[in-house]
């Protein structure tokens, strides 16, 4: 099937690297885009107190949208992360007190400064937290407000509820609410911000078509904005567009690594751990990453992409390089590639290295190596770091060894108080008793 055509600057850009999955008339939102600027957002609930690199699609979606002349808006989901997201899981997700979701939302708001320019004027991105009106609305209102637009026989087809059903995994009434919660969103920044077009993951598919649905049969609310008449406002128009479900060429879930989460706050992953992540994806991957996480011009990128052999080595770290930067900065990112260089091609060790503390009396006693990398995050577990140690892959101090059982103790610090323990040509830690 021929792809669309695009006439906006949005939507040509968005399919060009790869991040249209479904759009709801397609063809009528790029003729809004192309005729002048309209305003978008994207949800993200507080789960924890970072995002991690699976959000960054989103995230660099909703910069796409500022650098091609429109307005974002990103959705603090402060109410309904006190429902949580059935989408995608088998079990209820955590209840979080009031406390910790405003510590989260504290935490993930930082990351969306260094993506997008924030103000009131123009087409600067806004900030705004949906408990502001979910939690305003009195239970028997919200029921007789909304209830009505919803049937039970089509939620029962969204695949956030078929599939938990399906697996014959409770799903709880309080999370049967969630996907009301998300349509009322987009319904209230219709309201209240013009906004047009929700975007989001694929796995977000029904729950935006919920929201679409219910802004266009409601339109205008003359409970607030009789004096509304634009049709922005109005329900006249209400987009829903999703990106696929992104996974590593391997498979793996995007933002995931065997020792955790690609944290994307500084002070739960360093710059060095995430320039390293870009520059060991794996090499099918280069490409489409170039496209969905760096703004290099598409034509550099497909040379980038057409590397061969341990030239693709190269693209590597131009993905990694130009990824550190959006995130972290310049300097950062010279950091990172300088000290990842010194490490790998010079075995030279440096303090921006990535540091992991451990008792000094583990030292003492001695532990093994597996253990050892696993303790630190190295490995996921010790038959892991046994596999690779039998296969070359452990390294203590630059020196491989095959016995992933021998024991690593305190005569093996450095001179700089430190063991040097690295995984391949791929990580590398450094471990100070304390």
């Amino acid at each position: 099937m021929t792809e669309p055509s695009f006439k906006s600057e949005f939507l040509r850009t968005l399919q060009a690297r790869g991040f249209i999955h479904q759009c709801t008339d397609a063809e009528a939102l790029d003729s809004l885009a192309a005729k002048g600027m309209i305003t978008a957002y994207i949800g993200f609930d507080a789960t924890a107190s970072s995002l991690h690199a699976g959000s960054l699609v989103q995230i660099m979606m909703l910069r796409w949208l500022q650098k091609t002349g429109h307005k974002p808006i990103v959705l603090m989901g402060g109410g309904t992360t006190k429902v949580g997201d059935p989408s995608g899981k088998d079990t209820q997700r955590q209840m979080l007190t009031d406390d910790k979701i405003s510590e989260n939302l504290n935490g993930i708001k930082q990351v969306f400064t260094k993506f997008l320019e924030f103000g009131e004027d123009g087409n600067q991105a806004i900030m705004v937290n949906n408990d502001d009106w979910l939690s305003g609305y009195g239970y028997i209102e919200f029921l007789r407000m909304f209830g009505t637009h919803f049937t039970i026989n089509r939620m029962m087809t969204f695949d956030s509820v078929k599939l938990r059903l399906e697996r014959e995994q409770p799903l709880t009434f309080l999370e049967f609410n969630y996907m009301l919660m998300q349509a009322v969103d987009f319904r209230e920044l219709n309201e209240r911000h013009g906004c047009i077009l929700q975007m989001g993951g694929s796995d977000q598919w029904g729950n935006i078509i919920n929201g679409v649905e219910l802004t266009r049969r409601m339109g205008a609310d003359t409970r607030s904005i009789s004096d509304v008449v634009s049709p922005e406002k109005s329900g006249a128009h209400a987009f829903g567009l999703t990106t696929p479900l992104l996974t590593t060429a391997s498979g793996a879930k995007m933002g995931k690594t065997a020792s955790g989460a690609v944290w994307l706050n500084a002070d739960l992953l360093s710059p060095y751990d995430y320039w390293q992540y870009w520059r060991n994806a794996e090499d099918k991957d280069v490409g489409r990453f170039l496209r969905l996480f760096t703004e290099l011009p598409l034509d550099e990128i497909a040379r980038l992409e057409a590397l061969q052999g341990a030239e693709i080595n190269d693209a590597k770290k131009v993905l990694a390089d130009e990824a550190t930067k959006l995130l972290h900065g310049d300097e950062a990112a010279a950091t990172a590639r300088d000290t990842a260089q010194k490490a790998f091609e010079q075995g030279v060790m440096s303090a921006d290295m990535p540091t992991v503390e451990i008792e000094r009396v583990v030292l003492d006693e001695g532990i093994m190596l597996a253990a050892l990398a696993t303790k630190i995050g190295l490995t996921a577990s010790n038959g892991e770091a046994r596999r690779l140690a039998l296969g070359g892959g452990l390294r203590v101090n630059d020196v491989a060894i095959s016995d992933g059982n021998q024991l690593v103790t305190a005569a093996d610090l450095t001179a700089d108080g430190v063991i040097k323990v690295s995984q391949g040509k791929k990580k590398i830690l450094l471990v100070k008793p304390v």
